[in-house]
């Protein structure tokens, strides 16, 4: 028994042929013709039918499916393309086709998402750069005004003044730092120099770095227990330099009065190293994680930025970790604290 979903051009030429000669069949009984005349009109009948049915479908029907096919590559049809329509596509049943046009629309409509994400992902992005530079330019300008219209005159003021405007301009100038390095690891223009180094000694210079912001609340430095013998990694160091004093600056950040900064460190394969850095500070809710290495992505906007900072130091975090092949995670909870995991290469010892 015909299954229609399974019915090749071929096979349905020939079953509508058959049917026709069936008829013809009858006919020439009926009219009491003979069993010799009744076989050739029989031959005649399914041999014509067959064929012309098989021209009319593939003629026809085939070329608008060949007109669908181009219209999902949009381009015209090369040699390769050619050999494709005349000698595959005759072969592929409608359902095949089908499967072949939802799989594109699939595909478009998954496009069409990424590009709305990535559409609302631009305007979040200049709404966010807009903000972050308008807030130094313009406290500089109001410090400026003020200084040209009188105050540059009065001694209790024009210092104090003249120092708000530049920090405004230094924090002006991190940004644009910061910016320019964001599009150069993205571009693949910085290169990434690796390198054999032992990674608790990078740890312990970035703990010395960040020592006197860290008096200033208390927090103490420690590598953990047990993860105090020297491991090798393989990578460029003074990225990975920067990588430690973003997360490490951002513990003391937003760490707690008398609070700690842990690092550790496993090896976890012999090819693979984690460095962890962990704190008891506030901690972040859960709906913030998926989106903290977006670029000026605050989870308390406010409090962000009394605090300080460009809002662009985890995304370059994870731009130069994974131009290092690695990954970069994070976990976190409300009032008790944060944990950011990033891989290395293990060097190979000599």
């Amino acid at each position: 028994m015909f299954k229609a979903k399974n019915l090749s051009p071929q096979k349905l030429a020939g079953f509508t042929a058959l049917v026709l000669s069936a008829i013809i069949s009858l006919a020439c009984l009926a009219f009491g013709l003979g069993w010799k005349e009744t076989g050739i009109a029989v031959a005649i009948t399914f041999l014509a039918g067959y064929y012309l049915y098989l021209y009319t479908l593939q003629q026809f029907i085939y070329r608008k499916i060949k007109l669908i096919y181009k219209f999902i590559y949009q381009t015209k049809a090369s040699k390769r393309e050619d050999f494709f329509n005349k000698n595959i596509l005759p072969l592929k049943t409608i359902e095949e086709v089908s499967e072949d046009v939802e799989k594109w629309a699939s595909q478009k409509k998954e496009e069409l998402e990424n590009l709305r994400r990535n559409e609302a992902f631009r305007k979040e992005f200049l709404l966010n750069l807009s903000h972050e530079l308008k807030t130094p330019i313009f406290a500089v300008q109001g410090y400026i005004h003020t200084l040209l219209d009188g105050a540059v005159e009065d001694p209790s003021v024009n210092k104090m003044f003249l120092r708000n405007a530049t920090k405004n301009i230094d924090r002006l100038c991190r940004l644009i730092d910061d910016l320019d390095e964001i599009s150069k690891l993205e571009s693949g223009e910085m290169t990434i120099n690796k390198e054999p180094f032992v990674i608790q000694d990078l740890i312990r210079d970035v703990f010395d770095t960040l020592s006197i912001k860290a008096r200033q609340k208390d927090i103490k430095f420690s590598i953990k227990k047990g993860c105090e013998a020297p491991v090798l990694v393989y990578a460029d160091k003074e990225k990975i330099r920067q990588v430690l004093i973003n997360l490490i600056e951002n513990s003391v950040k937003y760490g707690k009065q008398e609070g700690q900064t842990i690092a550790s460190i496993y090896n976890m394969d012999g090819r693979t190293v984690l460095v962890e850095i962990s704190d008891t500070g506030i901690g972040m809710a859960e709906e913030h994680l998926p989106r903290v290495f977006e670029r000026f992505y605050r989870t308390d906007r406010a409090r962000s930025r009394d605090i300080g900072g460009t809002g662009l130091g985890l995304a370059i975090v994870k731009h130069i970790v994974e131009a290092h092949g690695q990954a970069i995670n994070v976990r976190s909870k409300v009032e008790i604290g944060s944990t950011f995991g990033f891989t290395l290469e293990a060097a190979r010892e000599a």
